[in-house]
């Protein structure tokens, strides 16, 4: 018996190739990043997202980098809760945490959310999960006072 397994695809197909270019172009202006690295950040967020909507319970945060991405997508409320209906049947809540430091060391959240990224079939862009985890997590799945969302949607 054979096994196929999917291979990985990058997070910028989560949207149609017009609103993802709309919402590279604006992060670019915003941040003054060539083109390459504004579409390499919205991809991973987008990514990120995904794995946020299948996530249950461990705290994923994203790059300070990412970060960018996903505050400029929640910005534009009705894209963003349009993407958060179709990909996760709910709304991906931003809750940043009280504390930057919760214990848990920036590098071992940052692998543990590349990871599932990964187990949710995106790609990553390495150069952007190198830094520092932001004081946020990712996702109403294990956010700090913010429990689980149920099992059955």
């Amino acid at each position: 018996m054979t096994s196929c397994l999917a291979a990985a695809v990058p997070g910028r197909t989560l949207l149609d190739p017009r609103s993802f270019s709309r919402f590279s172009r604006r992060l670019a202006a915003e941040h003054r990043l060539t083109h390459d690295d504004a579409e390499a950040i919205m991809s991973d967020a987008l990514a990120f997202l995904a794995a946020c909507a299948t996530n249950t319970g461990t705290p994923l945060s994203p790059s300070p980098r990412v970060d960018w991405g996903w505050h400029l997508f929640l910005l534009h409320t009705h894209d963003y809760a349009e993407f958060c209906q179709r990909i996760a049947g709910r709304f991906l809540h931003h809750v940043p945490t009280e504390n930057a430091d919760d214990g848990i060391d920036a590098s071992v959240a940052l692998a543990r959310t590349v990871a599932a990224i990964h187990a949710a079939g995106y790609t990553t862009d390495r150069a952007l999960w190198s830094a520092p985890a932001m004081a946020c997590s990712g996702c109403q799945n294990g956010c700090h006072d913010d429990p689980p969302p149920d099992s059955v949607m």
